[in-house]
């Protein structure tokens, strides 16, 4: 599909009056519908007011806020005229904030009145006005290539500075149809937008909705997960470890009613899924990467592994190294302003036949499902054999008092390197006794791959969605030394 009207104007065109977006007014304490009609008025007319602006193809516009109404309507409005939709974390400071902005060049920035203070100092202040006037319809809308650049979503930064990764309007529409190859989505459903837009989760669940003329309902901000469910009927959710946590000890009967949990960002300890489980949830766990759009195998959490490949996606395994593509591979990182070639645009960095290296390692198993081992750059060496951390990650998240935990390597003048872990959950609360889990551990890991030492889960502040292993592990050697 290389030139066409915007998912979104699309499900106007066909079901103009189905509830496009529902979203929390503070004032009448309830929710209020958006219709696909009314969505797409607002972002032709959002459209022209950024052109009016300045705004061209290509432009740059930083976004940040809390999941709004107006992120919604400008990401949509950026794809309207070809404008590169950047959404920032608000959890930054506002030094990494004018950093990146910096980097990348993004030349315009809008932010809701709550985050003025982030705005970076060498960017023009985008306003824009939803009051306006506007009779245009999706009959109004321009076509494109859905081939060009539609937005850019920050890297969780885990190997140094966060990569800008850009996407077309056609991987995320070949991201959505894969993910109904398994997770079926209608009109009349409605999934929470419980991922932020600054990650590929949160935009994939607005991009999966429009294609099939889904409601996103947008979160209460001071209500917790629970609350939330309490306020709004809900088919879908998408949430990571720590959110399904919380969830489940608010509320665990809250999740029955659901059509479908999707579950990522990492490895789901087995108490969880146990839970999810007995309580009868339709629970899904994915592995995914924002260079793919986010899944790339879906499965049934109840089974060992990561689920099987999804269409449009494909995968090979190289010595156990995980190697992707298709039509949601990413069109490319975008070059820092200052690189020393003065190249503009992105670059995609994949060998000769279009393979992109995940640089994670990984199985099949007999079940046809994907057993992600690890991070390549994770592994380390123990006395002449390798140690991938998050195999001793899984064993120990098979604890019933563990939610979660991060291994790394301790220099020891025999072994070379030693494994060492941090624990998160009940059993950090009081003394972790060695004797314990290496018993616990004797049936599951080889013995060589036991932690010698064990700490509690430091307090450490989390910008994104995904834990900082370098500054976990950061902040417990400075405990300890």
């Amino acid at each position: 599909m290389s030139c066409a009207i915007s998912p979104l104007h699309q499900a106007a065109k066909r079901w103009p009056h189905q509830v496009a977006v529902q979203y929390w007014d503070a004032a009448s304490a309830s929710y209020q519908p958006i219709s696909y009609q009314q969505l797409s008025q607002q972002v032709l007319s959002v459209a022209q007011q950024l052109s009016q602006q300045g705004l061209t193809l290509n432009s740059r516009l930083m976004v940040t806020d809390d999941n709004s109404l107006e992120q919604i309507i400008l990401y949509w409005a950026c794809v309207e005229i070809g404008v590169l939709f950047c959404p920032i974390s608000a959890k930054f400071p506002a030094q990494q904030v004018t950093d990146l902005a910096n980097r990348y060049h993004y030349q315009y920035c809008w932010t809701s009145l709550k985050y003025l203070s982030l705005r970076p100092k060498n960017s023009t202040t985008v306003d824009i006005d939803l009051s306006a006037d506007n009779r245009s319809t999706a009959n109004d809308a321009g076509q494109f290539d859905w081939q060009r650049g539609s937005n850019v979503i920050l890297t969780s930064g885990s190997s140094g500075t966060p990569k800008g990764v850009v996407h077309c309007m056609d991987n995320h529409v070949a991201s959505a149809r894969g993910s109904a190859q398994l997770i079926d989505l209608s009109i009349g459903d409605a999934w929470l937008l419980s991922l932020p837009l600054f990650h590929i989760g949160g935009l994939a669940i607005v991009n999966r909705c429009a294609v099939a003329g889904a409601a996103v309902v947008l979160p209460i901000p001071t209500a917790s997960l629970a609350e939330q469910l309490q306020a709004v009927s809900l088919s879908h959710l998408s949430l990571v470890a720590a959110q399904l946590i919380k969830l489940l000890a608010d509320n665990p009967q809250q999740v029955k009613s659901l059509k479908a949990l999707l579950l990522g960002g990492g490895a789901v300890a087995t108490s969880l899924t146990q839970q999810l489980k007995q309580l009868g949830c339709s629970a899904y766990t994915s592995y995914g990467m924002t260079e793919m759009s986010s899944q790339i195998t879906t499965g049934d959490a109840n089974l060992h592994g990561s689920g099987e490949l999804l269409s449009y996606r494909q995968l090979k395994l190289v010595e156990q190294r995980i190697y992707v593509k298709g039509e949601t591979l990413f069109k490319g990182y975008l070059y820092p302003q200052d690189n020393a070639e003065g190249q503009q645009g992105w670059y995609c960095p994949v060998d000769a036949e279009g393979w992109f290296d995940t640089q994670d390692r990984g199985e099949w198993l007999d079940n046809g499902q994907l057993h992600i081992l690890g991070r390549s750059d994770n592994m380390f060496i123990c006395g002449g054999e390798n140690i991938q951390p998050e195999e001793i990650e899984q064993a120990l998240c098979c604890h019933p008092l563990i939610d979660d935990a991060i291994v790394y390597p301790i220099e020891d003048d025999r072994f070379g390197w030693l494994p060492a872990a941090i624990v998160k959950g009940p059993i950090a609360a009081s003394a972790i006794e060695q004797s314990q889990l290496d018993q616990f551990l004797q049936a599951k890991i080889a013995r060589f791959k036991r932690p010698r030492h064990y700490s509690p889960w430091p307090n450490v502040p989390q910008t994104g969605l995904k834990i900082s292993r370098k500054a976990i592990i950061a902040a417990v050697l400075y405990q300890s030394a």
